[in-house]
């Protein structure tokens, strides 16, 4: 509904003069995703300082049947961020202050606005490691990481960001606060309150603090690229890794020959070195608490290679060479738009499945669409691959873009044969509730539902994103 003039004054009330813009230009930045694909209208954004305007503000909304968009640094990639005429965007950039670290008892605290590169540099300064790495760390934030629970580079270790969060806090509905601010490693006095509302992407509450864990700064870290005998022998080798390292591999990356040409031919600091480039590669990276991480890389090398698990290997000697190893990882990310259109798909499947659910799904997609790119890469490690898809060469990107239906469809279907996930780490959104419709059980979908009307009987929590409406 839409609010009325005293309503709307109330709201702007809340927070400082430049805490409420309704201008048009100064609401642009809110009102798309990253990428630039979607784009929505608001009422307003507010941009509170505290918890206390955040609660205020989402009481009035509750008050008035005003749908609320929570935002960090909404570099999501499904639309969770958008927001739809007549919501109040809420974007939490200006809770960003760090409560406390405590580096004995290795948690820090920080509020939902803090950037996480930010809280990766205050943890180091106390000597400590937070182990949250993704590709937006200099932009996303706190807040958006736990709502959408975020993976990352180094979920193979450390976990997803709910294995890396003890203590929320968090606004409900009805702008009561939920103090969960707790910073111990075991508490069983009844349901876990804190696993729901992280990866629930603003539906079931607005996240604007946490409690995070912390680990030891490695002393010592190794990097190498791999070249496995076959894709088959990927799992095998990564359960031999495991062995070795001082802890095994923190971040496994599955790199493809396709990815890597684009990217060395193309971008600057990229130099492969393996010719001719192999079919696919691994980029492994390993943090030790023992300095002697590198020996203990190096036996592993010769141990794969003697059970004829990999053919070649490259062991960086230097952390100048381990960067640029990992600039590999990073440039094929970028390399691809030069390809032409991108189809892009986050999926995940057991370990042990990814190479036959690689195998069977480049060959259906080239069933489908001959002369389709599979541009597949991604954690390895963990199962997750981003199986994005560029087009054959001479097609015309609007012809590729309206097949994209149809080899999502393939892709999804396969995935499910394997009883993996069509949404590993990036979530939902606004984006794929139609897949959620399609691929998840009438249980889980009810279950989630009754979730939901628990929590935001009036529904004004992020409308329209994770869940489909009812059939």
């Amino acid at each position: 509904m839409k609010p009325d003039a005293a309503s709307l004054t109330r709201l702007r009330a809340v927070v400082d003069a430049s805490g409420w813009l309704d201008d048009p230009a100064a609401m642009a930045p809110y009102l798309a995703e990253s990428r630039g694909r979607l784009h929505g209208e608001a009422l307003a954004v507010a941009r509170p300082r505290t918890t206390a305007e955040v609660a205020a503000l989402v009481a009035i909304c509750h008050e008035q049947r005003i749908g609320v968009v929570p935002q960090g640094g909404n570099t999501g990639r499904c639309g969770g961020g958008v927001p739809a005429a007549g919501q109040l965007v809420i974007a939490l950039e200006r809770l960003n202050r760090i409560r406390a670290v405590d580096a004995a008892g290795d948690t820090i605290t920080v509020e939902a606005g803090c950037i996480l590169a930010d809280v990766q540099a205050a943890a180091r300064a106390a000597g400590r490691l937070l182990a949250l790495s993704l590709g937006a760390e200099g932009s996303c934030r706190i807040g958006g990481n736990l709502a959408t629970n975020a993976g990352g580079l180094n979920v193979l270790r450390y976990g997803m960001a709910r294995e890396q969060c003890l203590g929320l806090e968090v606004v409900l509905a009805d702008g009561r606060v939920w103090d969960g601010l707790r910073r111990l490693r075991k508490d069983n006095t009844g349901y876990d309150l804190r696993d729901l509302f992280i990866g629930s992407e603003g539906t079931l509450g607005l996240i604007t603090a946490a409690v995070l864990k912390l680990q030891p700064l490695p002393r010592a870290q190794a990097t190498a690229l791999l070249v496995p005998a076959s894709l088959a022998a990927v799992p095998a080798l990564l359960a031999r890794a495991r062995s070795y390292g001082d802890g095994g591999p923190s971040r496994f990356e599955l790199l493809p020959r396709l990815a890597l040409d684009t990217a060395c031919r193309h971008l600057p600091g990229c130099r492969a070195p393996f010719e001719p480039l192999p079919q696919w590669m691994l980029l492994a990276g390993f943090d030790g608490r023992d300095p002697r991480v590198q020996a203990e890389v190096e036996a592993l090398l010769a141990a794969a290679l003697e059970a004829g698990e990999i053919v070649d290997a490259v062991l960086a000697q230097s952390g100048a060479q381990a960067d640029a190893l990992w600039r590999l990882r990073e440039a094929i990310v970028e390399a691809q738009p030069l390809l032409g259109p991108s189809l892009k798909h986050d999926l995940a499947v057991a370990v042990a499945d990814l190479p036959a659910f690689v195998e069977q799904a480049c060959a259906a997609l080239a069933a489908e669409l001959p002369g389709v790119r599979p541009y597949v890469f991604g954690h390895a490690g963990d199962g997750n691959l981003h199986f994005n898809l560029s087009p054959p060469p001479d097609m015309a990107p609007a012809a590729f873009l309206d097949a994209g239906p149809r080899l999502r469809e393939l892709l999804h279907g396969l995935v499910a044969g394997f009883g993996g996930s069509f949404a590993a780490e990036h979530g939902i959104g606004r984006i794929k509730t139609g897949e959620m419709a399609r691929w998840k059980s009438p249980v889980e979908l009810e279950l989630m539902r009754r979730v939901k009307a628990a929590l935001d009987p009036e529904g004004i929590l992020n409308p329209g994103k994770v869940l489909p409406p009812p059939a």
